[in-house]
């Protein structure tokens, strides 16, 4: 799942050498934090917050099919 979180990221920004993802795993749960360059956070939250939601349906689809919850948070 780091993965396709990594590769979605990167398609979206424009420096995605600034791009760094940190995992902390539960039981039940994954948490990733999605670090993006400031000047990148826009692209990645979009207007109104649409690709933001995007990104954590296909995140929370993925996680479904290994029995998993996962919650993605943007910061810059």
């Amino acid at each position: 799942m780091k993965e396709l979180l990594a590769y979605i990221a990167h398609t979206l920004v424009d420096k995605p050498e600034a791009v760094q993802i940190k995992e902390r795993a539960g039981r039940y749960t994954v948490t990733y934090e999605l670090h993006v360059a400031p000047e990148d956070t826009g692209k990645v939250i979009g207007r109104s917050g649409r690709v933001a939601k995007a990104i954590r349906d296909v995140m929370s689809v993925s996680a479904a099919r290994r029995n998993k919850r996962v919650h993605v948070d943007i910061k810059s």
